[in-house]
């Protein structure tokens, strides 16, 4: 069952922006994080708000994307800049309920998922 919900998605060129949204109401004061799935790879997390604003970024996005809530609480966003083709993959939003703080990078850790938003950077 998908409680989570993704949208923004879409085609860019390389050196493009794109915003991904995550309506995540009830979520928020948990861990939650982006995660994305290339084809023939496995799913690997990006970066991941705890729930008082800590935030972790892996080498590859750090400088280019950012993750953030909005003040209300309902809502997850990833902006994304700079984009490169290494970045074209299926973009997940996911809340993990057993964390709140020392959030993870790995899946297994998050049981809330969406249905994911293509992410396609062209060359």
């Amino acid at each position: 069952q998908v409680q989570l919900v993704e949208s923004g998605g879409g085609s860019v060129q390389a050196g493009g922006s794109l915003r991904l949204s995550c309506g995540a109401s009830g979520y928020t004061s948990y861990c939650m994080g982006w995660f994305r799935q290339a084809p023939g790879k496995e799913r690997e997390g990006i970066t991941h708000i705890s729930s008082l604003g800590g935030i972790t970024y892996v080498d590859s996005v750090r400088g280019r994307f950012t993750i953030s809530k909005d003040r209300a609480k309902t809502t997850l966003y990833l902006q994304m800049n700079s984009l490169k083709p290494e970045d074209t993959a299926m973009y997940y939003c996911a809340a993990s309920r057993s964390r709140t703080w020392a959030c993870s990078m790995d899946p297994s850790d998050y049981d809330v998922w969406g249905q994911g938003t293509q992410v396609t950077v062209s060359s």
